[in-house]
């Protein structure tokens, strides 16, 4: 890239400087000889006006007149002479000029041709003139070659500004370049880094606010989630490897114990069995809770999904529970929810309120009353699921939402639970744009939010 940027950059500047000195070039040409021409007619028009103004009949008393006068407007090298009506020069005046090199001519109109003579380019002016009985011919001969000599100067001067720029545009292309292409070779320096020394390393920003600083930052963005992601993965596998090898050892030593002995004894036969079938629920329960996650994150939420009655779904979900949970009393406020859509399956929205519920029914204890409510503003609705349970402390409350985590580590089996629902319900809930969190005072209860988007 940097020496494609380099040629480029060069060809486009020498391009732009090449057209630039050819058109002055051409122009300045041009405008020259364009005044040369402006000159000799100039001074054609003066001869002529002074032989008439003056009546001269080119006799031989009148020639030192005439002469002294296109001696003092001839210019250099220039000829000046005057034909007779049969060609012949009569009186000739030359700064350089050989009059052989230009063969006398007469003519009744004017005109102006140029011709070559050996290295010299010569612009040749006739024009009658005719005073009484005298009918002539004025000629001025003009030699442009100090003219040439200039434009070629000026051609050769333009040739080795070209190089010169081609060499300092090469130059700076490739300095600009580098320049350009730094902070892309410091990014594939760091992924180098990355690759041999880990996730860990990232670009170091510089105090420009272009475009270049801008895909560092979103470089360094990316690698700090691309880091928490594989930190998350890594912590996942081990969490559910450390899950899972429980209850497998746990049938493992129950078998290995009715296989040495127990099998013969009918009390311990039953022990190990019961043991062995809870255990394997157990298990049954985290594997379908492991694929219920991974739904979750691979979820794609469709565009028609919605809930057009949520007061509705939620009180079903309400009643379903109560007849799990007898013993429970909970409250609904749930009039906000009237004529409201919500940008949410059923399905989901009963998954999500099922765990919540269940998390507030684990960890109530003695205070058996759980209060749904619900409140919409002009972008979402706001469902709250409070319960006066045991709370959650502080050092546990940045945690509870992280896979397998469980803020009451002294349950055991199934009522504790493997730490996942909430990972679920949060995971869910982002889905579909909305948010989740938690509010709990210790030994006073949890008020769970979760805030979804309107139709």
């Amino acid at each position: 890239m940097k020496w494609k940027l380099t040629i480029w950059s060069t060809l486009l500047l020498v391009l732009l400087f090449a057209v630039y000195n050819i058109v002055q070039y051409v122009f300045v040409e041009r405008w020259m000889i364009k005044q040369e021409e402006a000159n000799t007619q100039q001074d054609m028009r003066e001869i002529l006006n002074y032989f008439l103004e003056n009546e001269v009949s080119f006799e031989e008393a009148e020639f030192l007149q005439s002469r002294n006068f296109l001696e003092r407007i001839n210019r250099p090298d220039q000829l000046i002479r005057v034909l007779n009506e049969k060609g012949e020069p009569i009186l000739t005046v030359s700064d350089d000029i050989p009059e052989q090199w230009v063969e006398a001519k007469s003519v009744s109109t004017k005109e102006l041709v140029g011709i070559k003579h050996t290295n010299d380019r010569l612009v040749i002016m006739r024009s009658p003139l005719t005073i009484f009985k005298f009918n002539g011919t004025v000629e001025i001969v003009k030699n442009i070659v100090n003219f040439e000599k200039l434009t070629d100067a000026l051609f050769y001067v333009m040739v080795i500004c070209g190089l010169g720029a081609v060499v300092i545009s090469g130059l700076g292309g490739r300095l600009l370049a580098g320049q350009l292409l730094k902070p892309l070779q410091a990014m594939a320096e760091t992924i180098r880094n990355i690759k041999q020394k880990g996730l860990h390393e990232r670009m170091q920003l510089n105090d420009n606010k272009d475009e270049i600083a801008t895909l560092m930052i979103m470089f360094n963005t990316m690698m700090d989630q691309v880091e928490r992601s594989f930190q998350q993965q890594r912590q996942f596998v081990e969490d559910a490897s450390h899950e899972l090898r429980t209850p497998v050892a746990i049938v493992e030593g129950h078998l290995s114990l009715l296989q040495r002995w127990g099998k013969h004894d009918p009390a311990i036969l039953e022990e190990s069995l019961d043991a062995s079938i809870q255990e394997v629920a157990r298990l049954k329960m985290l594997v379908q809770e492991l694929l219920a996650l991974s739904r979750a994150e691979k979820l794609d939420p469709a565009d028609n999904s919605e809930v057009t009655d949520p007061e509705q779904v939620i009180r079903t979900i309400i009643k379903n529970m109560t007849v799990l949970q007898p013993t429970f009393n909970i409250k609904a406020e749930l009039e906000a929810l009237k004529s409201v859509v919500l940008v949410i399956s059923a399905q989901h929205l009963e998954q999500i309120l099922l765990i919540v519920l269940d998390n507030a029914v684990k960890y109530s204890e003695q205070h058996k009353v759980i209060c749904i409510r619900a409140t919409v503003n002009e972008e979402a609705a706001r469902i709250e699921v409070i319960d006066s349970g045991i709370g959650i402390s502080g050092s546990d409350m940045p945690y509870v939402m992280d896979r397998f985590y469980r803020a009451d580590k002294a349950r055991n089996g199934e009522q504790a639970g493997h730490g996942l629902g909430l990972a679920i319900a949060k995971r869910l809930v982002e889905t579909y744009n909305g948010t989740i969190t938690l509010q709990s005072i210790e030994h006073e209860g949890t008020t769970v939010c979760i805030s979804l988007p309107k139709r």
